[in-house]
């Protein structure tokens, strides 16, 4: 943790040594900045994956394949809960990092006070609605009537409610962590909670034979470890700005601004959501008849909770590299230092799509292994859907990269409306068309082979729109730094 630097003033005294670590982010070296932030990131959104990754794992492994497909039900109500904790995490600290850049030390603090009350409130609210609307909730997930899956989702849902302040603090405070300039910080809680949940994942399902609630409790004993440790930095005087009760000044405007930075990412989870559960409704509808087995939804909706687990695998190091340059893109532009801009981006876009490349070749190579992992003992029908899906599903993966971190800059530069819009385009506005008009005329197939048309669609007009902001960032008068 050497990024930590002393602090010898008193709690109620700005910290001189403080701003260090923010303002390194427009002096110091761009490439040697965005390894210094994305690997952190990266690590820290790959050891976030695994929460439910490994859950996964030993699900399949040690229930049954109907258990996987079970929390594949679960997934859209999970993504919703990321999706509330980035609107007001990443709102913030977009916000916070701005606020740096341009001086306006006290509004980034009060940023930080402001987001801290909106996760607890959520989360809260989360955990009290969730309790009192579960069987509402359960039943519209898109199972078929008679699915097994259905029943292990339930049990699953029900613990995994009890951690949501936990949940939202630990995610939406490792956003505001890192843009404060301490990445380290935010990957080492990620590490405590991760390694916690790998560590009682076995011994809850296979040692206590407890199933899919085991997996859940484990997950949420997890996120306690990683908020307490996140939270206990934030309130410590080495951090760049500290969560202070006493300097808290509610304000209608400051949350309609963390909302405004927010709501691109926001959006994208919560689009995301709605996608999934198209995704399970399709596989639940379709799959008895294209597998030719009575449980064709079941193994279905298994198939596809692995396909979304080996792409989330693959795409949280680019929401990493993502979220590592953020802070950069943010701080720089506020400073008005627009050369740096420009190199943040394309360094950010070379390294995302790099990530990409080498995801689709492993699919492309060994999707029977990567199935494996998750069901080494499935049915046949289970091992033949999987790698076909996993194939046809990421046929474009090579462009999402350059997708991701080109959304970003539009809200680093202050007009998050335009990376709402491609937020929008790839999961909703063609994707979501495609697999219900696919699906109609070539059922499951058709519905997962939207995913490609849709990207391809996408990656043509983020091209058009980030090669037009490029010209303008070239246009304005650069800074002289190397």
């Amino acid at each position: 943790m050497s990024d930590i630097k002393p602090d010898t003033q008193t709690s109620d005294e700005p910290a001189r040594g403080r701003p260090d670590a923010a303002a390194r982010l427009g002096t110091e070296p761009v490439g040697k900045l965005l390894l210094q932030f994305s690997i952190p990131a990266i690590v820290g959104m790959l050891v976030n994956a695994l929460y439910n990754v490994v859950d996964r794992i030993f699900v399949g492994r040690g229930v049954n394949e109907a258990a996987l497909g079970g929390l594949s039900l679960i997934l859209p109500l999970m993504t919703i809960s990321m999706a509330f904790a980035m609107l007001f995490g990443f709102g913030s600290a977009n916000m916070i990092s701005m606020r740096l850049g341009q001086g306006r030390r006290e509004e980034a603090e009060n940023a930080l006070n402001h987001c801290f009350f909106l996760l607890l409130s959520l989360g809260l609210a989360g955990i009290t609605l969730g309790l009192i609307f579960l069987e509402p909730i359960i039943s519209v997930l898109g199972a078929q009537e008679g699915s097994e899956a259905l029943g292990y989702a339930r049990h699953y849902f029900r613990i995994i409610l009890y951690g949501q302040v936990f949940f939202m603090l630990s995610f939406g405070f490792s956003h505001c962590t890192r843009a404060q300039g301490f990445p380290m910080i935010s990957m080492i809680g990620m590490f405590i909670g991760a390694g916690m949940n790998m560590l009682l994942d076995p011994i809850f399902i296979f040692v206590f034979q407890w199933g899919v609630e085991g997996a859940a409790w484990a997950t949420i004993i997890s996120q306690f470890a990683s908020g307490i440790w996140i939270l206990s930095f934030n309130l410590n005087k080495k951090a760049a700005v500290r969560l202070r009760l006493k300097t808290f000044k509610p304000s209608l405007s400051i949350i309609r601004q963390i909302m405004a930075f927010g709501s691109a990412q926001f959006l994208l989870q919560f689009i995301m959501s709605g996608v999934q559960f198209l995704y399970n409704a399709g596989m639940a509808r379709y799959g008895a008849e294209a597998l030719g087995v009575a449980n064709g939804g079941d193994i279905a909706l298994s198939g596809m909770n692995i396909v979304i687990s080996i792409t989330m695998l693959i795409l949280m190091p680019v929401f990493g590299i993502n979220q590592g340059v953020q802070p950069l893109l943010g701080y720089n532009y506020g400073a008005k230092k627009f050369s740096r801009v420009l190199g943040a981006y394309l360094r950010a876009v070379f390294a995302a799509t790099g990530i990409c490349i080498a995801g689709f070749l492993a699919v492309e190579i060994a999707p029977h292994t990567l199935a494996a992992l998750f069901t080494p003992n499935g049915s046949p029908a289970l091992l033949s859907f999987t790698p076909w899906a996993m194939r046809i599903s990421m046929l474009l993966l090579p462009t999402i990269g350059f997708q991701v971190v080109s959304a970003n800059v539009f809200v680093a530069t202050g007009r998050p409306q335009i990376s709402i819009f491609l937020s929008m385009l790839r999961q909703c506005i063609v994707l979501i068309p495609c697999m219900l008009l696919f699906g109609r005329f070539w059922g499951l197939w058709g519905v997962i082979a939207a995913q490609p048309v849709a990207d391809g669609f996408s990656f043509l007009l983020t091209g058009v729109m980030i090669f037009l902001e490029l010209k303008k960032l070239r246009r304005n008068p650069v800074d002289s730094e190397p």
